[in-house]
């Protein structure tokens, strides 16, 4: 669904363990790594996306993770001009993104990049919490920053861990 201003509906997964560290997946044939993420459907919610979303790319379901919360609002980046695809209407100018934090409840064993019909991953990995900050595409880093941010107190609660601050200047 893209809004009235050109901006695609999509929700943004961080998928945690007990470590607090963060499930990151490297795009199919591409050398790309990234959270999670995929568009809302005309009938769901951003809720309803986010499970789909998951079990579609990571290949969990409901009962192998815990919600702990969301974003309290949209947040917006813009695509940059040449990913703009000008011939397909209506015109998507950019994302915005409603982001969950999730923590795996299950063994890790559960997860299977190959679940979807098309998958969108090919590899997987745990990382630290604030990694993505100094590794994902540059027109993403932004939102990333807000989200991962507005989360953070939400991962040491249920972590019991001692998350730092984000790093200046990520």
């Amino acid at each position: 669904m893209i809004d009235s201003d050109g901006f695609r509906a999509n929700v943004g997964i961080v998928l945690i363990n007990d470590r607090a560290q963060a499930f990151w997946g490297r795009r199919v044939g591409m050398s790309a790594w990234q959270f999670p993420q995929g568009g809302i459907q005309k009938h769901e919610t951003p809720t309803m996306a986010m499970f789909r979303e998951l079990e579609e790319e990571v290949g969990l379901g409901s009962q192998h993770v815990e919600l702990i919360g969301c974003t309290a609002g949209w947040l917006r980046y813009r695509l940059p001009k040449k990913y703009i695809r000008r011939y397909q209407k209506p015109i998507c100018i950019g994302q915005k993104q409603r982001w969950f934090v999730l923590r795996l409840v299950a063994s890790e064993t559960h997860i299977n990049l190959s679940f979807g019909s098309e998958p969108e991953f090919d590899d997987w990995r745990w990382i630290d919490y604030w990694k993505p900050l100094s590794s994902i595409v540059f027109f993403k880093r932004e939102v990333y920053e807000q989200a991962l941010s507005e989360l953070a107190p939400l991962v040491r609660e249920t972590t019991a861990t001692n998350l730092p601050p984000a790093p200046v200047g990520a």
